[in-house]
């Protein structure tokens, strides 16, 4: 039997086996996976930093480039990613940098030099900028806006899981093993997740989305890279610093640019005329800001254990890991609340929480017990919760389906500029509350005024949450969407022009 008689039977046996599987289990699966790992190799490396250093004779803040790297390469492929799944396709846009993501991983664990590393963390970044994005398409193309709200619930739990669990695994690796099984670990999740979105996920050959925007992409990858850095190194190098001085004005300066390019361009890479819809632009505002304070208490806590109280890191891990269990608990609440009430009640009260935690945590000191602070951070959980699932959910209430990758483009690059955001809030607030004479680690007073200025950033949010147009959202929620994948918005506005 010759190769070509042999090979035909096995192509409808192949697509046969390939489509048992429905997209509404295999596209969470993947995106469960793509955004742990992504997620997991961003908060692992730092634990990883001194034996690094070690290994190459190196101080450890000489080493800040491994991680300033990630976030700066990561927010430079943002803008690219809506276009890429487009033009070719979520399944092959994803695994194409899901391979590339742990490829480079392998050459981050094989690195001779510190600038080997760097320059493959700068490809881990690259390729995690698409992921996100992509992912989030993929999602919010299969599942309807009702029923977004309950794959929610799930989709939560990586991006909970994985910060809480990244130091204490990265700690257990480095102890036991070398700091290159930092990047190692990637594979045994990855590669299965890769292997199993090549043999089920669904393929699409993309469409023709129009002439690629070469100066668009040009402008603004510069000009978030240049942000990125200039607020991961602020609080680091100081903000007067040369090269973070020198960074964000050129950033301004590129976004600016990137902006007025990017409205007259027929065909942008990145479609900011969609901020045009309220909803979507009022919850990437709550996004951008509100992440500061949830994000900058998380940042927070392991610093005021192990400086303030002088706490080993694996007390800090298991103190502040009690909040991912708060927050799965509420968005379970959350999913079903959602369609009744709106999201403008939930994120708004969330808010609310946070800065009444917020508040509470201000009142620690150095004696302050462990049980005290876990159900503190078990609080926090239960109100950060209320914000994350309805914030993404309902700013694509109004966005139709042909923006959707559009639309989670920029939905990441707001999410991407808050979490750069909160760190470096945190951080600016402590060397302020820290005298000059003292000693480099801050007093216990300073987080306490860190604290506050989170507290109050919440309260401000909370306020501006209470106003958010929820209506479309709702119906969109209740399964009010036009079956053409028309927002709910537009549809009534031509029912009333055609009555």
């Amino acid at each position: 039997m010759s190769p070509r008689r042999f090979a035909l039977p096995a192509l409808p046996l192949f697509s046969s086996f390939s489509s048992r599987l429905s997209q509404r289990l295999v596209v969470p699966v993947m995106c469960v996976c793509v955004t742990f790992i992504a997620i997991a190799d961003g908060a692992i490396t730092t634990v990883a930093l001194p034996a690094i250093a070690r290994q190459f004779h190196l101080t450890t803040a000489a080493l800040d480039g491994v991680v300033v790297v990630y976030p700066v390469a990561l927010a430079m492929a943002i803008p690219a990613s809506a276009w890429l799944v487009e033009r070719f396709g979520g399944k092959r846009v994803l695994l194409t940098a899901l391979v590339g993501f742990l490829a480079a991983s392998l050459l981050c664990g094989t690195a001779a030099s510190p600038g080997q590393l760097v320059a493959y963390r700068a490809v881990q970044g690259l390729s995690a900028g698409v992921l996100f994005p992509a992912s989030a398409a993929l999602l919010f193309a299969t599942f309807t806006s009702s029923e977004q709200v309950r794959i929610s619930r799930y989709m939560i739990i990586p991006q909970q899981i994985a910060p809480a669990a990244a130091p204490v695994l990265g700690g257990l690796l480095v102890d036991h093993l070398t700091w290159r099984w930092v990047f190692y670990v990637n594979l045994p999740v990855g590669l299965p997740a890769a292997l199993f979105g090549a043999l089920f996920l669904a393929g699409h050959r993309g469409g023709r989305p129009g002439r690629f925007d070469l100066p668009g992409l040009l402008l603004s990858a510069a000009a978030l890279g240049s942000v990125m850095f200039g607020i991961c190194e602020g609080p680091n190098r100081g903000w007067s610093s040369a090269a973070v001085t020198v960074s964000l004005a050129l950033g301004t300066g590129l976004l600016t640019s990137a902006v007025v390019v990017e409205l007259r361009v027929r065909e942008p890479l990145l479609k900011l005329r969609l901020f045009g819809h309220r909803l979507f632009r009022d919850t990437n505002l709550m996004n951008l800001v509100g992440l500061i304070p949830i994000l900058g208490a998380m940042y927070i806590g392991p610093l005021f254990l192990q400086q303030a109280q002088g706490r080993t890191a694996l007390e800090s891990g298991l103190t502040t890991f009690p909040e991912a269990f708060g927050v799965l608990l509420t968005v379970q609440v959350v999913g079903v609340l959602y369609a009744r009430v709106g999201p403008r009640l939930i994120i708004g009260c969330g808010l609310v929480g946070v800065c009444g935690v917020l508040l509470l945590f201000a009142t620690c000191d150095a004696h302050t017990g462990l049980w005290t602070f876990r159900g503190y951070m078990f609080l926090l959980g239960l109100a950060m919760g209320c914000f994350f699932v309805p914030t993404t959910v309902a700013s694509l209430a109004t966005i139709g389906r042909r923006d959707l990758a559009q639309a989670s483009t920029l939905n990441t690059v707001v999410r991407q500029t808050g979490g750069a955001l909160a760190p470096a809030a945190v951080t600016t607030a402590l060397v302020l509350g820290t005298p000059p004479a003292t000693a480099a680690d801050p007093p216990v007073t300073a987080y306490q005024h860190a604290y506050l200025a989170l507290a109050a950033i919440a309260a401000v949010v909370a306020v501006f949450a209470f106003t958010l147009p929820d209506g479309p959202a709702r119906a969109a929620a209740r399964g009010g969407t036009a079956t053409a994948g028309r927002p709910v918005l537009l549809r009534r506005r031509r029912e009333r022009i055609d009555g």
